[in-house]
């Protein structure tokens, strides 16, 4: 398939759908933006698509929690079409407030029969909303969106992006395998380490064994912190001007790499 149809869901609070669309499209897919109302009419429409993406912003106003309500619409009325979707060998990625309404829909980690989570993302350790560009560096390559890729540099801007596991067991699990995809700072993980050992502000929320993305056990649901479709054009980094010529930012080889997924 030379150019996969994406789906970029919107809702009220959505502000990155756009960018989003439009990165998409540079790595060469066919992309849409859809509220998430039509898609509860008509579940159906998800077949139509090779790649669900759930952007970045403040779904619902972030009430109650960061992509809470949200994630329960895609849990209670479009999980069985969304695990469907996942089931068919498709991709569903979440960036930043995406992230959060998968983690906590149930999508990227199992839900327990109790409806809670093995992991979450929760205020930063500042108790602020982080607002800076970041070091990255990948840690293996079970997720196809980072097929390839060893370091990037990206924009983060959240307020609940710090990673936590239940306890040190679900982190040794995840980490073991190759589940946390993504860390801050510039130095390969090294072992289960559940302290982080990036500092802030590389590491901007105080994430555990700063984790920056997480993808599920099939590597195809994927969701990180940062922001790869800010920093699609060489423009866009805050240095621009001052470093050598370059064809394209950092993040769109994430968009790529799930274009080249169908190729």
């Amino acid at each position: 398939m030379a150019q996969p149809r994406v789906l970029v869901l919107r809702s009220p609070g959505t502000n990155c759908d756009l960018e989003t669309v439009y990165a998409f499209e540079r790595a060469g897919a066919v992309a849409e933006r859809m509220h998430v109302r039509r898609v509860l009419e008509s579940p159906g429409q998800l077949a139509g698509y090779q790649i669900l993406c759930v952007p970045g912003g403040f779904s619902y106003g972030d009430d109650i929690a960061a992509g809470r309500i949200l994630a329960n619409q895609l849990r209670h009325h479009l999980f069985d079409h969304l695990r469907s979707f996942h089931a068919e060998g498709k991709l569903i990625l979440g960036i930043c407030n995406g992230f959060q309404v998968l983690l906590k829909s149930g999508l990227l980690l199992p839900v327990d029969p109790g409806g809670a989570i093995p992991a979450t993302l929760t205020w930063n350790t500042l108790g602020r909303f982080e607002d800076r560009w970041v070091p990255l560096v990948t840690a293996g390559e079970k997720s196809p969106f980072f097929a390839g890729i060893d370091t990037m540099y990206l924009p983060v801007a959240h307020a609940e992006g710090r990673f936590v596991t239940r306890d040190a067991r679900v982190f040794e699990q995840l980490a073991t395998a190759g589940q946390l995809v993504l860390r801050y700072g510039a130095r390969p993980p090294q072992g289960v380490e559940l302290e982080p050992r990036t500092a802030y502000p590389d590491n901007p929320n105080g994430s555990s064994g700063d984790v920056a993305g997480l993808c599920d056990a099939s590597g195809r649901v994927c969701g990180l912190m940062p922001h790869p479709e800010r920093y699609i054009d060489p423009t866009q980094h805050p240095r621009w001007t001052r470093q050598p010529a370059r064809a394209a930012g950092d993040g769109l080889r994430v968009f790529q790499n799930a274009v080249s997924y169908f190729a």
